[in-house]
């Protein structure tokens, strides 16, 4: 008789086909923007045919100076990713350092990063950025990673925070701990692995909100400078009035990349929830066997 590892069995329930759709939505749209921008004209390139419908030469039309939205789509996507990445990496190392190490650590450390990890959590995010963009002139892509980085980690770390005090107390840590195994590494081998769910949840659901944030940044004009995203093209369309104008074909596709990644990021984000929480993988079991009982109790009134 085989038993299957732990390891398997959590992919097993992971590749559902909640999280292998989201999955290839995710996908697809990341291989557009790594070489779609390979293929296409020059995003900047100017042309007396402003504001025309798709055709077969501009498939997604062009902009009011004549530039080639599809060209700009595949730029921006590029753009829009590669901001999510980094902030999501930022912000998934704040709060594992000040999450996992504080509530491993504890003592004075631990109330000293907690204390830092609230003041920064009621920060509001948003009025913050906005604050800080209108008064930096040369918003580069990293100043923008950061800003949105040092505004979505807080929440995660205290959710790491408390796993991590739970997980210490576990008879495999202690064990470590006499063996004389030092921090670092029991850090890294015995609490690291349990925790990746959640840090992949988390990373995930901070990917979701810097590509958001950026779009709204972006959108009110205190975005990324030099660099193509959604929301700039978003802006532009709206200093254009392109929808005043009917020009859908220009607004349209940025929209729609940010709601179908977001649905994708939200998909896996789902699937691994329901790795984390048990409650969440075994609710469909149950509300499945409360509708079989009561169409059975339906039937046997029914009958009567």
């Amino acid at each position: 008789m085989t038993t299957q590892s732990p390891r398997g069995d959590a992919l097993r329930r992971l590749l559902t086909p909640t999280f292998i759709t989201g999955a290839g939505l995710v996908l697809a749209i990341t291989a557009f923007g790594l070489i779609a921008p390979f293929f296409v004209a020059d995003p900047l390139a100017i042309d007396s045919r402003g504001m025309q419908p798709p055709t077969a030469s501009n498939v997604l039309g062009t902009t009011q100076t004549g530039q080639d939205v599809l060209a700009q789509l595949a730029h921006a996507t590029r753009g829009s990713l590669l901001v999510g990445i980094i902030v999501a990496s930022l912000a998934l190392f704040l709060s594992a350092f000040f999450g996992i190490l504080g509530g491993y650590l504890g003592g004075w450390l631990d109330e000293l990063f907690s204390l830092f990890t609230n003041v920064v959590l009621i920060l509001p995010g948003l009025p913050l950025m906005i604050v800080i963009g209108s008064y930096v002139e040369r918003r580069g892509l990293l100043l923008i990673a950061f800003i949105l980085a040092i505004t979505s980690w807080a929440a995660a770390a205290r959710v790491l925070r408390s796993q991590t005090l739970s997980i210490r107390q576990r008879d495999y840590v202690q064990a470590a701990k006499i063996a004389g195994e030092r921090a670092p590494r029991i850090i890294a081998v015995e609490i690291l692995p349990n925790l990746l769910p959640v840090m992949s949840s988390g990373f995930v659901f901070a990917l979701i909100t810097a590509i958001l944030g950026e779009a709204g940044l972006s959108f009110i004009g205190l975005g990324v400078v030099g660099t193509q995203t959604w929301g700039s093209m978003l802006y532009y369309a709206q200093n254009a009035q392109a929808l005043t104008l009917g020009a859908w074909w220009w607004f349209v596709p940025p929209g729609l990349m940010i709601a179908v990644l977001g649905c994708g990021l939200s998909l896996i984000n789902f699937s691994i929830d329901s790795i984390i929480n048990p409650r969440l993988r075994t609710a469909p079991k149950a509300a499945r066997r409360v509708r079989k009982a009561d169409a059975a109790q339906q039937k046997m009134e029914a009958g009567a």
